[in-house]
């Protein structure tokens, strides 16, 4: 496989930083709101930033909602960032209710209020692994990345990869066969930011 990228914009969010580190890497980007895009197959990015429920409803007026659901089924590589990671799983809580794909089971929810903790998690924690996966080769236990979420995806332990702890212990890693997530953003976490995009690039 060629280190072509297909990065998926829902059009709710800015994706020049993740367009950027991914060309840094020496990644063959190609920024798309198109289902037959996402429909041709390779290694596909989905970013999301602000609310779940406007991120879903930019993903279903664009129709990428079944063209992501075919590529999850092909055995295409998929990475979630931060929102696109929440719009994995089955259901999210903010501001309502709100399905997801639903390619992961499991729900986004609210962190719990915490006495000297602020929500939304903002700034730079600490990521734990819990389970082998592809894209922590090159870190080490502890490695510091950026976060910037007020929900917390409640997912299944086995789909758990990696931990941050913020008040609670929470999934900041997913995987899923050929599905992967990541809470926090890897374009704005410096080294260990690059190193988590490099390994997905090389999958």
């Amino acid at each position: 496989m060629t280190n072509a990228i297909l990065l998926v914009d829902a059009g709710t969010g800015n994706l020049h930083s993740v367009y950027n580190a991914l060309q840094t890497l020496g990644a063959q980007v190609t920024l798309t709101s198109h289902p037959a895009d996402v429909r041709s197959g390779g290694r596909i990015v989905l970013p999301g930033v602000g609310a779940f429920g406007k991120f879903m409803e930019g993903l279903r007026e664009r129709e990428l909602e079944p063209a992501l659901l075919e590529a999850a089924r092909r055995g295409d590589p998929l990475l979630g960032i931060c929102v696109g990671m929440q719009a994995l799983f089955s259901l999210s809580e903010e501001m309502g209710q709100f399905a997801g794909l639903g390619i992961m089971p499991g729900k986004v929810v609210r962190f719990p209020d915490t006495p000297g903790l602020k929500v939304p998690h903002t700034g730079w924690n600490q990521l734990w692994p819990t389970s082998p996966s592809p894209l922590f080769n090159r870190l080490t236990p502890g490695a510091y990345a950026y976060f910037n979420h007020s929900y917390y995806c409640a997912a299944e332990s086995q789909d758990t990869t990696a931990t941050t702890e913020y008040g609670i212990t929470y999934a900041c890693m997913v995987q899923r066969n050929n599905l992967y997530g990541v809470q926090f953003h890897p374009e704005k976490s410096q080294q260990v930011g690059l190193r988590i995009l490099q390994d997905f690039i090389e999958l």
